[in-house]
């Protein structure tokens, strides 16, 4: 089963912005999350919706961050990304009017939703600033020279 990385890639996007003095380009920001360029424009349309990034077009244009990193969580960038599902693992659904898969829903929804409950605590307790500051001090710590958008 395919893991869903969305909610890593986005932030990776945002902290690579939040360490960029002006605007970033889809290309330049695809190219330091190794995607295709209109997976970033989709992506940040559903942050630009949220108010958490910002838009210009032309030259010199691109997206910038609109929002402060101190009251943004975990928790709201995964809201912002349509609340994709927290769990590789679920109830199976293919033969609801079997008693056997009804026992074993009931047995298993309960501790899925706690599971879910704990992520979605956790994510609300670390903000963007925390993330950027982590971020700050793994580079003073490897003694690498800073690139922008690339990976070190």
């Amino acid at each position: 089963m395919r893991r869903d990385s969305r909610l890593s890639g986005v932030l990776h996007v945002l902290l690579h912005m939040a360490r960029h003095a002006g605007p970033s380009t889809s290309e330049v920001l695809a190219q330091a999350m190794e995607t295709n360029p209109v997976v970033i424009r989709r992506i940040m349309a559903g942050l630009r919706e949220h108010g958490y990034v910002r838009s210009e077009k032309g030259h010199g244009g691109g997206w910038t961050l609109a929002c402060d990193l101190e009251k943004v969580t975990l928790r709201d960038v995964y809201t912002a990304l349509g609340c994709p599902s927290l769990l590789a693992i679920g109830n199976r659904t293919e033969s609801p009017g079997c008693l056997v898969e009804q026992a074993v829903n009931a047995a298993l929804a309960p501790t899925f939703r706690a599971a879910e409950e704990l992520l979605l605590a956790q994510l609300a307790e670390v903000t963007l600033a925390q993330l950027a500051t982590d971020v700050d001090r793994r580079h003073r710590t490897t003694r690498r020279p800073r690139k922008e958008h690339a990976h070190v």
